[in-house]
């Protein structure tokens, strides 16, 4: 009489270690980017076809040339396309695998070598810069500038700068290129750029001569978004003996597979290095060569200043990989470059109310319940390049979504383009 319970409990086990072993499984193939070989449930495919017309219409309204996008969802790759040419001139068309000059991309990966280095027990977050910079001991605050010969007097600072503070953009720095005209003064005067494809200068010489420079406002009372990345960038090669673009290979790069992510990119892949537009005095996008002062192929010229801020070069691929891997909170492929307390310290709010009704973290804009009209959920974090690249991640969806093009300055209509790119995710989800 006890055979039918005995089979009950059979059939029991059976089912939940069947269920055990699908969530095993479910979980493993989430580490690592899947192919879009079956449908993935939580898709409408056929919707998912509205971002190709959206794209295609703002290409065949010249608006932009041509772009890449990638859409992962649960670890899948459920769409990864290229539109449009890359180049005006020769009319290529834009490769899938094009290589993407990412600018302030770079950011996400000099934030996690920092956070790796915490982890390594060589820094903690509340060090002063000076530990490692000693030249950043007893910063100034400007008080007044005067615009005809670019003097200024100063004021000392409440307290020095803190690695947080280069993290969350408080530290009190400008940006050269692109702050505000009183500090691009101030830069320009001394010598310091915004470290994009910067050819003749040193890295060392040049964050010594930036701390000895007035701090724009006062270390942690305002977000003002600086050259406190490519600070970091330097420290990271402080610590570990290494240059950045070595770091980035050993510690993160190789580790996790991205095969296209380079500071100097190798001759054999100049070829893939996407063409920028820049539009004529019509608004008609032209190809660019030079501009800032930065030649259009800074990524093939051999160079030594690493700005950690901005100066890698990338795929759609390779960075849905690293993204991925943040996603799945600093582990991919059975590597674990960060441990998940670290992944939430880095997308969690780290700046109280100084970001506005949005949230900064470690190196990432977040999504917060105020911003009402946001699609990604709360939670969700980004950022984008100044060559008009950009992604987020949706931790709660598992969406990781990249929009890829090379346009400088960047115009209205690639920022429509990208929101409507957003649009165009979001609606085909189940």
């Amino acid at each position: 009489m006890f055979v039918p319970k005995l089979k009950a409990m059979t059939v029991f086990k059976n089912c939940f270690l069947l269920l055990l072993l699908s969530t095993l499984t479910l979980s493993i193939s989430a580490q690592v980017l899947q192919p879009n070989t079956k449908p993935n449930p939580k898709v409408n495919y056929e919707r998912l076809k509205r971002i190709d017309a959206v794209i295609n219409e703002f290409v065949q309204q010249n608006k932009i040339i041509g772009a890449v996008t990638l859409l992962v969802k649960d670890g899948q790759v459920v769409q990864h396309q290229a539109y449009g040419i890359d180049d005006v001139e020769t009319k290529k068309p834009m490769p899938k695998d094009g290589i993407f000059r990412i600018a302030s991309q770079t950011k996400a990966l000099t934030t996690v070598g920092i956070m790796m280095l915490m982890e390594d027990g060589k820094l903690l977050l509340n060090d002063p810069v000076s530990k490692y910079i000693p030249e950043f001991a007893k910063p100034v605050v400007l008080a007044t500038f005067n615009e005809k010969d670019s003097s200024y007097t100063t004021v000392p600072a409440k307290r020095e700068i803190t690695i947080k503070d280069l993290l969350t953009h408080t530290s009190g720095l400008g940006y050269a290129g692109i702050g505000s005209p009183t500090m691009q003064a101030i830069y320009a005067k001394n010598r310091i750029t915004g470290g994009v494809g910067e050819m003749t200068n040193e890295i060392d010489a040049t964050m010594k001569r930036l701390a000895k420079l007035p701090l724009e406002v006062q270390p942690g009372e305002k977000w003002n978004y600086s050259l406190s990345t490519d600070v970091l960038g330097h420290v990271i090669e402080i610590i570990s003996g290494m240059d950045l673009e070595a770091f980035f290979q050993k510690r993160i790069c190789v580790p996790l597979g991205m095969k296209d992510t380079y500071f100097n990119l190798p001759a054999e892949k100049h070829a893939r290095l996407t063409a920028i537009n820049t539009p004529d005095s019509t608004g008609r996008l032209k190809k660019w060569a030079n501009g800032l002062g930065i030649p259009a192929d800074f990524p093939n010229i051999k160079k030594s200043y690493f700005s950690g801020g901005g100066g890698l070069v990338s795929t759609a691929y390779d960075y849905a990989i690293f993204l991925q891997m943040l996603l799945n909170k600093g582990t991919y492929n059975g590597i674990t470059l960060l441990s998940p307390r670290s992944v939430e310290l880095m997308t969690s709010n780290q700046v109280g109310a100084l970001f506005g009704s949005g949230a900064f973290g470690l190196g990432f804009r977040i999504v917060t319940p105020a911003m009402s009209d946001e699609l990604s959920n709360v939670g969700s974090f980004a950022w984008g390049g100044a060559f008009s690249t950009t992604y987020w991640v949706d931790p709660k969806a598992q969406l990781i979504g990249l929009f890829m093009t090379q346009q400088f300055p960047g115009t209205p209509a690639i920022s429509e383009l990208q929101g409507k790119f957003k649009v165009a995710v979001y609606q085909s989800l189940r």
